[in-house]
């Protein structure tokens, strides 16, 4: 088969709640796996998230690259709701909660994402260059299976690395993760890419966990779109930043061109999902606080995208 490119985004904008591991252990505080009740308020959760953001694009208006991350476990009536109402859909087709890379559903997750026909196919991968070289060299191959797969067929790809720090870097900054995120973990990424690339991993957009200087961003969309591969870019990931942490990542990826957007989950959900949990809120005041959130991120995003100057340029009238 021929190798098809889908034509790029220049925006995405994915609310994200692909997770099982977090609401199975950390919402509703399971020791093992959900008995059928407890997956059907999984689901319902999940429906709440959705709610919201149907809620954002009502009172802050649709734009280009509205979408949503989900998985098929839990998210299977979220995803046909989406493919109806018209928002981008990016479908996770990883196994979830493990540090090794692998698909959910096996050999099988070809006929999964045509089930589906997501715009984007998503997996997670955790890769440090200076890791296990056995569990990287696995995992490279699984990527290149998925991405000869989707390429072949035009379609998108989603990579979401993250690179946790090896014992021997985070005892090299005192264990202390913002000093490794800060002054090791910006060139991982970058050399975790590089590696991949080389393996034949080529995802149209990767997801990376956010980085607090505007060169660090500059670097990783240098290697997004080195030897050729102008039409890839980048969005940023949460990862249990917190508000203040997170909205910098944001307006340091937004003026940096090459990055198109964001792909956020906890930060906007956790919190509206636990007070409900708590009996503290409803569920439509958590709908409408996951609204709020999310529309938080959109204003921030904007705010810095305008600071860049490709996209002042792209703003200014004709």
């Amino acid at each position: 088969m021929s190798t098809l490119y889908p034509p790029p985004l220049s925006r995405l904008y994915l609310l994200a709640f692909d997770e099982r591991h977090s609401f199975e252990h950390s919402l509703l505080g399971l020791a093992g796996p959900p008995t059928t009740d407890e997956a059907e308020v999984i689901r319902r959760m999940k429906t709440l998230i959705y709610t919201g953001f149907q809620l954002a694009l009502r009172q802050g208006g649709r734009r280009d690259g509205n979408g949503v991350l989900v998985d098929e476990q839990y998210g299977t009536h979220v995803a046909a709701h989406a493919l109806e109402d018209g928002p981008l859909l990016a479908l996770s087709v990883e196994k979830n909660g493990q540090d090794e890379f692998d698909f959910e559903y096996g050999q099988d997750f070809g006929a999964h994402v045509e089930t589906f026909d997501p715009a984007f196919t998503k997996v997670q991968v955790h890769y440090n260059p200076e890791g296990n070289a056995e569990l990287n060299a696995r995992q490279i191959e699984r990527l290149a299976r998925l991405t000869d797969w989707l390429q072949a067929r035009g379609r998108r790809f989603l990579l979401e690395l993250r690179v946790p720090p090896t014992q021997a870097q985070f005892d090299a900054v005192g264990g202390d993760r913002e000093r490794y995120d800060a002054e090791l973990r910006p060139s991982l990424v970058v050399r975790a890419m590089s590696e991949l690339q080389a393996g034949g991993v080529e995802p149209d957009v990767w997801k990376i966990e956010g980085l607090d200087q505007p060169t660090d961003c500059a670097n990783v969309v240098r290697q997004a779109r080195t030897e050729g591969r102008e039409h890839v870019s980048c969005i940023v990931l949460d990862h249990h930043a917190g508000w203040k942490r997170l909205e910098r990542w944001l307006r340091v990826a937004g003026a940096t061109p090459g990055f198109i957007g964001f792909s956020i989950g906890q930060t906007i959900w956790r919190n509206p999902l636990r007070a409900l949990q708590d009996g503290r809120i409803t569920a439509a005041d958590a709908a409408q606080r996951i609204s709020e959130n999310y529309q938080r991120a959109l204003i921030t995003w904007d705010k810095a995208a305008l600071c860049s100057p490709i996209q002042q340029v792209e703003a200014s009238p004709s």
